[in-house]
């Protein structure tokens, strides 16, 4: 597994010590401790979750900086299609509000590379801000390609700015969209690909980095891929090691609905095989892995699962729950 553990421990209210329009739709929300305590220690790509509502969770990538301790830092863009958590965000937490936080967990880590390339499409610039200054901190070779529709919908550009050539900037309005064939068509030695935005940036991406070698590409979903639609989903039978259950997976409801109906203690957020946060470890079963977090070697190697969406394709699944 390339993920880091998952942190489940921590939860809290934090305040929103400032609240500033980063671009047009984005704002950045810093949070803290109301006592000025720290927070838990994270790693670049790491994201927490802010609970906006009872059945209204979402989540977002940390932007600022690990090595500041007590406060954390995140990007927000509003949606016109939002479900309601963009949405509340803008509305609701301006500085001096609180709001409910859990995390951080980390399924996007940075490895250790000689050269990196980013492309980030929109909001999906804000992991990779804590990795570029990892990249530069580190003396690795970098660079980033950064599109959106147009510069003023650009978030931390002047950020950006203090390192010079290394960034190039693609408003679509101005520049179009990012040439992938000239940045993917020939596989870069000693070179690691990160990306992060929009479903289409992501799926293209991926698709030019299919002759790159294994382990080349690395990305972050903000929304599950598209169902293929190959498998009629069927019932079967779930284990629960630990809590001695032994449960009936029905066609038409998940492992996570089912273990919750059960008075089993799981936890969730998006329920969409986005965030990572329902990640349970497998000890029998060939799980059909559905999610967006896992890479080809995780879900192969079978060891966990994310009970949001993946099912089983025997007839017993059992789960170390």
């Amino acid at each position: 597994m390339t993920t880091q553990p998952i942190v489940r421990e921590f939860e809290a209210d934090l305040r929103v010590v400032s609240a500033v329009e980063a671009a047009t739709d984005v704002v950045t929300l810093t949070l803290a401790a109301a006592d000025g305590s720290a927070l838990p220690p994270w790693t670049p790509g790491a994201h927490i979750d802010l609970v906006l509502g009872d059945d209204l969770v979402r989540q977002y990538s940390l932007c600022g900086s690990p090595a500041d301790a007590d406060r954390w830092r995140i990007g927000v863009l509003r949606t016109p299609d939002s479900r309601g958590g963009s949405k509340a965000v803008h509305a609701e937490l301006g500085e001096g509000a609180t709001v409910r936080v859990r995390g951080p967990r980390n399924h996007f880590p940075m490895v250790a590379s000689p050269r990196y390339l980013f492309l980030a499409g929109g909001i999906g610039i804000t992991p990779m801000l804590p990795m570029i200054a990892e990249a530069e901190a580190s003396g690795a070779d970098w660079r980033l390609v950064y599109g959106g529709r147009s510069r003023a919908s650009m978030a931390f550009l002047d950020e950006l700015a203090a390192y010079g050539d290394r960034v190039t900037l693609l408003p679509q309005d101005e520049a179009g969209l990012p040439d992938l064939d000239a940045l993917l068509g020939v596989p870069q030695p000693d070179t690691l690909v990160y990306t992060c935005g929009p479903s289409g940036l992501l799926d293209a991406v991926e698709a030019r980095c299919s002759s790159w070698p294994a382990g080349s590409l690395h990305l972050e979903r903000f929304a599950p891929r598209a169902a293929s639609g190959e498998d009629e989903d069927t019932a079967f039978e779930l284990v629960l090691q630990r809590s001695g259950l032994t449960l009936t997976v029905p066609a038409d409801r998940s492992v996570f609905e089912v273990c919750k109906a059960a008075g089993v203690s799981v936890v969730g957020s998006c329920l969409e095989g986005v965030c990572g946060t329902c990640e349970t470890e497998v000890v029998d079963g060939d799980v059909d892995h559905r999610d967006s977090v896992l890479n080809e070697e995780e879900k192969e190697s079978n060891e966990f699962m994310m009970i949001c969406v993946s099912r089983c394709r025997s007839d017993r699944l059992t789960l170390d729950l």
